[in-house]
């Protein structure tokens, strides 16, 4: 089957299963949930809902810890209510992205529980098992979320490798047979009837020859990884997948690929690669790290706007015309978009979230919206360790301040406040009820205390909300080709203060100015020839931007 491009047209939508809704009052989101809010999602206008992982999993990393492809995890409910859902979106309008995992399993995937039984098991080489080098592990590399990324198995007397949690063993995908496997288990589901895939840290599954060490830095423990992505055989993997499954049917796919440039994303995603549609890129939420590199990205700076404007614009100028970009400003691994890359103070928190949603959606690409963006929903300024459920953000606050004692307590409690991943994860908030609509029970994970102030019901009240601004960008985008496939060009790059640029499409210019700031400032882009067509404000001041105005333009 030849694939169309209706993706490119398209806005995605993100559910986090546990945080959605509850249906039975167990406190945690389900499918039975999801069904009931897909009337909600489909007001919003977009046309693909992507799912985090609905597969059965022990829950040491919230479900990307996978112990079995084919089986619902039972607190989501049954394959019965998969079903059910898929066939109400279908009727709806909306199609449905899952969450592929396949650099790893969980270490309760029977494939694991096999492979560690013995040396010469069919599964063994499921795995990458090596042994001690020197008594100690076979190489320097770190996980990517606390310590070594080596597990001594003392009945085995190897190590196996896992570059997450030691519970996320890392499959081998030089064996054949693990990618007959994954192709199996891909075309279950797409036989269902799902429209496609979101690939999870795809671009780490070939691993380089020889495991080597990785370069360690000074301040570092362990050697870094950063080699695994785009290893040696990922193209050739990756062609093997679109060419046995992908090609087949008419379904949307974006890998994730921590690290990647824009080269690397026309090498696996571009036109004519017949391997993924677009790329999860960190560019633009990867600037404003540490200066103390041995934190990472925990901190608690706002962005630089120079910066921001710099990653955005890169990856914009060099796909257009040979691939597509991921647009997004958050997701369930990030915190949330208007607190990071604005504010979220309650006087200008709309204006804000509108003028953060303005800047991204008319941008070349397909835009994702992770659930409660469309609210302008907010990070939980939290202040105590115990509020915190994320393994990454636990293990950084045991490995800076209890270990490594880089860090005063204080502090990092403030890093992580400003970055935890927990920050998207609390419960979705429905209306001002006893817990936000989302439970009748006990919530799995508390909600942000503001859910009183900010929520569904809130928005869909009031006509000036975010929701219906959100709704307003989805629908230029379906109704105006210059947003879908102009090409893009930055204005003023070097401006700390507003980020305006302009789109171009056959005899149509689309200008957008975005002010960063609380303040007013005066830019003439010569805006006063053009029709306005969206902003944030009710009314328009010309080369006046107000406090996070923001403003489209067609210009003639």
């Amino acid at each position: 089957m030849a694939q169309s491009d209706w993706w490119k047209k398209a806005v995605v939508y993100q559910v986090y299963p546990m945080s959605f809704q509850d249906s039975n009052n167990d406190g945690i989101g389900d499918l039975p949930g999801i069904t009931s809010r897909l009337s909600y999602i489909k007001k919003l206008g977009v046309d693909v809902i992507w799912l985090n992982p609905i597969y059965k999993s022990p829950n040491r990393d919230n479900g990307y810890d996978i112990s079995d492809y084919q089986a619902i995890q039972p607190a989501y409910g049954t394959m019965t209510d998969f079903d059910e859902m898929l066939k109400k979106a279908h009727s709806l309008g909306l199609k449905i992205m899952m969450d592929l995992v396949v650099n790893h399993t969980s270490d309760q995937h029977e494939w694991f529980k096999e492979s560690r039984k013995s040396k010469d098991n069919p599964y063994r080489d499921y795995y990458i098992w090596r042994d001690p080098v020197d008594g100690h592990e076979p190489n320097n590399w770190g996980s990517r979320f606390d310590g070594s990324a080596w597990k001594f198995d003392e009945t085995m007397g190897q190590y196996y490798l896992h570059l997450y949690t030691e519970e996320q063993p890392d499959l081998n995908w030089d064996n054949p047979k693990v990618r007959e496997e994954v192709w199996s288990l891909m075309c279950f589901w797409l036989d269902k009837g799902i429209d496609g895939f979101r690939m999870d840290v795809i671009n780490l599954i070939s691993k380089p020859v020889g495991l080597p060490d990785g370069e360690k830095k000074p301040e570092s423990k362990y050697g870094s990884t950063s080699m695994i992505a785009g290893g040696p055989h990922l193209n050739e993997y990756l062609r093997e997948m679109n060419q046995k499954v992908l090609s087949k049917y008419d379904v949307m796919t974006v890998g994730e690929m921590p690290g990647a440039t824009p080269k690397d994303a026309l090498e696996y995603t571009g036109f004519d690669s017949h391997e993924l549609n677009m790329v999860f890129q960190f560019s633009h939420v990867g600037i404003s790290g540490n200066s103390d590199k041995r934190l990472g990205h925990w901190n608690d700076e706002p962005i630089n706007l120079v910066d921001l404007k710099k990653a955005l614009s890169k990856w914009e100028i060099a796909l257009d015309g040979k691939g597509w970009n991921s647009l997004y400003w958050s997701n369930h691994d990030q915190s949330r978009a208007v607190s990071r890359f604005a504010t979220d103070d309650p006087k200008y928190r709309v204006r804000a979230a509108k003028m953060l949603g303005t800047t991204l959606h008319m941008m070349q690409g397909t835009p994702y919206v992770y659930e409660g963006e469309e609210l302008g929903m907010t990070n939980a300024h939290y202040t105590e360790l115990a509020q915190y459920e994320d393994v990454q953000s636990l293990n950084a606050y045991k490995e800076f301040v209890e270990i490594e004692k880089i860090v005063d307590k204080e502090t990092m409690l403030k890093y992580l406040a400003f970055r935890t991943r927990d920050n998207a994860r609390t419960p979705m908030q429905w209306d001002d009820t006893e817990n936000g609509g989302f439970t009748q029970g006990r919530p799995w994970f508390a909600l942000n205390s503001n859910y009183k102030e900010i929520n569904a019901k809130e928005n869909l009240e009031d006509e000036d909300s975010v929701f219906y601004y959100y709704q307003k960008l989805i629908e230029l985008r379906h109704n105006n080709d210059v947003v879908v496939y102009g090409d893009y060009s930055v204005i003023d790059l070097d401006d700390e203060e507003v980020f305006s640029y302009r789109r171009r499409y056959n005899d149509e210019t689309m200008l957008v100015i975005s002010n960063f700031t609380d303040k007013d400032v005066i830019r003439d882009y010569g805006q006063v020839n053009g029709k306005l067509i969206l902003s944030n404000y009710s009314d328009n001041k010309n080369t006046r931007l107000r406090a996070y105005e923001s403003k489209v333009y067609l210009i003639e």
